[in-house]
């Protein structure tokens, strides 16, 4: 039986790209709860705004695809490139993509998080508004979710500047 070595570079790549994807999960996780407690309150009071509270709750979950975007970049074009590197080049590289993957991972986290927290607070002001509050919940809630769309769009920057920059520094 062969073993399989992954270089410590790729490795540390690896587990940058998965803190995104977890980040995303937890906070999805902890969003979707938040707004879902609401909604099965308000859809115990009254079922007709099943529509609103099934849009609202599902809001929170786009953060977990922003991390997987970042994980499915970092598998899919650094590891890879990382082959014609050097040990300490693949390394420091390594090592900045873990770094960036706890940015994602707290970005994605939190963003879900709260924009759970927004949409539990909408929600729960339904019944009370007749659906009114729904646009503005919406609107609201978008702006929690830039910051997930920042935090991946910034890691795949900084990534692909790490990539090209670390090579020419360490050499």
């Amino acid at each position: 039986m062969s073993e399989v070595v992954v270089p410590l570079g790729s490795a540390l790549a690896i587990a940058g790209g998965a803190l995104g994807l977890a980040g995303g999960l937890m906070g999805s996780t902890l969003g979707i709860r938040s707004a879902g407690s609401a909604g099965v309150s308000v859809l115990s009071e009254d079922p007709t705004y099943f529509r609103q509270v099934i849009v609202l709750a599902a809001l929170p979950m786009t953060q977990t695809f922003y991390g997987f975007i970042v994980l499915f970049y970092v598998l899919y074009f650094v590891v890879p490139a990382m082959k014609g590197l050097t040990f300490t080049q693949s390394t420091v590289l390594g090592w900045s993509i873990l770094a960036i993957g706890v940015a994602v991972f707290v970005g994605e986290l939190f963003s879900a998080w709260y924009q759970g927290v927004i949409c539990a607070n909408g929600i729960s002001q339904l019944p009370k508004t007749r659906g009114a509050i729904m646009t503005n919940t919406f609107i609201l809630a978008v702006y929690e979710e830039f910051f997930g769309i920042l935090a991946m769009v910034f890691a795949l920057l900084a990534i692909m500047l790490a990539q090209s920059l670390i090579p020419s520094i360490i050499s």
